[in-house]
C-alpha cells in the first residue's frame, strides 16, 4: 500500500488544499462564517483522512508528506491573511513562520549533508501546531461572531502561541544537533 498514490487518505488530502483558495478568499474579502465554515471542514477532512489511512491501512509514503504539507499551507496562509486583516499581529506571524522556515532549512540541509533521514515530530511540535489550530479556529470565530467576546481567550492564545513556538523550535534544534553527532541515532 506504501506506493499506492490514490488513497482515499490522499484524495481527502487533495481535496483539503483544494479547499485553501477559497478559505484565504473569505477571509481577505471578510466573510468571516464562511471561512469558519471551511477551516470546520478541513479539520474534520484532515480527522477523517487519517482515521480512514489507519483504519485501512491506506498509508503510502505520498500521504506521509501530503498530509503535513497541506496543513502547514493552511495555517501558515491564515496567519498572513489573519495579519493583513489585523485579526493578528504581524510579529507572532513572523514568529510562526520563522519556525517553520528554521525546521524547513534544517531537514534541507541534514538531508543535502548526511542523506535523507526521518524527521518525526516531537511532542513539543505537535503541541505547537494543535495550539496554532486553536488559535486560528479562536480568531476566526471571534471575527465571524462578535458576540462571543473572545478577545482575552485569543489574547491568553496569543501569547502561549508564541512561547511554544519558542520552545519547540529550540527544542528541535537541540535534538537534531544531538542525534547528528550519534551517527547511530535516527533523527
Amino acid at each position: 500500500m506504501k506506493g499506492r498514490i490514490w488513497t482515499v487518505p490522499n484524495q481527502i488530502t487533495f481535496l483539503r488544499l483544494c479547499f485553501l483558495p477559497f478559505f484565504l478568499i473569505f477571509m481577505s474579502y471578510e466573510k468571516y462564517k464562511w471561512a469558519l465554515l471551511i477551516l470546520v471542514i478541513a479539520g474534520f477532512s484532515d480527522g477523517i483522512d487519517g482515521l480512514i489511512a489507519r483504519r485501512f491501512n491506506q498509508h503510502s509514503s505520498l500521504g506521509a508528506y501530503l498530509d503535513p504539507i497541506a496543513d502547514k499551507l493552511l495555517l501558515s496562509s491564515s496567519f498572513v491573511v489573519l495579519a493583513f486583516e489585523k485579526q493578528l499581529a504581524w510579529w507572532l506571524t513572523i514568529l510562526v513562520l520563522s519556525r517553520d522556515l528554521l525546521i524547513l532549512t534544517v531537514a534541507v540541509v541534514i538531508i543535502l549533508a548526511s542523506g535523507y533521514r526521518p524527521f518525526p515530530p516531537s511532542i513539543y511540535g505537535k503541541f505547537t501546531t494543535f495550539s496554532q489550530i486553536v488559535l486560528v479556529f479562536a480568531v476566526v470565530l471571534g471575527a465571524a461572531y462578535p458576540a462571543f467576546h473572545l478577545d482575552l481567550l485569543n489574547r491568553f492564545l496569543i501569547y502561549f502561541v508564541s512561547a511554544l513556538c519558542v520552545i519547540s523550535g529550540v527544542h528541535y534544534c537541540f535534538t537534531v544537533a544531538r542525534r547528528l553527532s550519534l551517527p547511530s541515532q535516527p533523527l
